[in-house]
């Protein structure tokens, strides 16, 4: 019970902080253009690109195309696997907003070098959202035995609003932060807290200082962003073309000169598109037996391995 009493109530304190991601204020302006472009396809060379990994075909898993966005950009295709077993309103969100064609031709407004991109802004307000209440912060949730995270190593779960220590692994190919499962029986409902991490090619949602404020506006990460972790909602994760993330255009909107942000050409869920205008990307299985023997070939000469989110989860193309 004092583990749980201790990172709750820190975790009280530091909603009362802003984090660097913050939305702008919420001010409401006419809906986005419905205009749907042609999905670009990904060329052999983007596919080449891949590393050429050796595993058996039974450790792939494949996307769940109900569970994946496709956000279209002028650089790529950004494929996005979504997780509702973290943050089911969030997901939910962006599945209709996607399908409602909200955020075609809105743009990239906010794009920090080695931190991240943040869409949803309108070319002309920055502060472009929907008209959709806002919602509940999804920042972690309480899980039991029935839902496997790997405990890799110890870490700290935000060095600016959360020192505390806690594990580290993997859920379903996503970085993933824990109490450990064994401190489950000193809590009064059997569960412990557990949050996705804010490693590269997280894609999180922005919200004010209000921890209920998130409504529309997201961002995609460029680097490690830590210091957001379990204070910033992660509702997926990049599974093909952070490239074309990285290529995005650097600057603010309204306070950087000459600043031209992207335009998100268009974002929709895959279901909803023809198979032979889908992305098929496999994850290697974290819970499988190659996994593991993927994890021993990143371990030092002491044993130990990288910091999780210094850990790539093996992604392939199938054509």
């Amino acid at each position: 019970m004092i583990m749980k009493l201790s990172l709750s109530l820190a975790m009280a304190v530091a909603l009362a902080t802003t984090a660097c991601a913050r939305e702008t204020e919420n001010t409401e302006v006419e809906s986005a253009s419905a205009v749907q472009p042609g999905a670009p396809t990904l060329s052999s060379a983007e596919a080449a690109s891949l590393p050429d990994y050796d595993f058996p075909d039974a450790a792939w898993r494949d996307l769940d195309a109900e569970n994946t966005i496709y956000v279209e950009t002028d650089f790529g295709r950004i494929v996005v696997e979504l997780a509702p077993e973290f943050a089911p309103n969030h997901v939910e969100r962006m599945k209709t907003l996607s399908r409602n064609l909200f955020y075609n031709r809105l743009v990239w407004h906010r794009v920090m070098d080695g931190f991240m991109a943040q869409g949803g802004g309108a070319a002309n307000n920055r502060a472009h959202a929907t008209d959709l209440p806002p919602m509940n912060a999804e920042f972690t949730i309480r899980r039991g035995g029935e839902m496997q995270i790997s405990e890799l190593q110890d870490r700290v779960i935000n060095a600016r609003a959360l020192p505390q220590i806690a594990k580290a692994g993997f859920w379903n190919g996503f970085q993933a932060g824990t109490q450990a499962l064994a401190a489950a029986g000193l809590m009064g409902d059997g569960r412990v807290d557990s949050w996705l991490l804010h490693c590269q090619g997280a894609a999180s949602m922005a919200r004010t200082t209000d921890p209920n404020s998130a409504r529309s506006q997201f961002y995609l990460t460029r680097g490690d962003a830590n210091h957001l972790n379990a204070q910033y909602t992660v509702w997926g994760r990049i599974r093909y073309g952070q490239a074309a993330v990285d290529a995005l255009r650097v600057g603010t909107l309204g306070e950087t000169v000459g600043f031209e942000p992207d335009v998100i050409r268009s974002m929709r869920v895959a279901a909803d598109l023809p198979e032979a205008q889908r992305t098929r990307v496999q994850v290697l299985d974290t819970n499988s037996t190659a996994f593991t023997t993927y994890l021993d070939t990143l371990r030092n000469g002491s044993g130990e391995l990288p910091d999780v989110c210094d850990i790539t989860v093996p992604t392939r193309i199938l054509e």
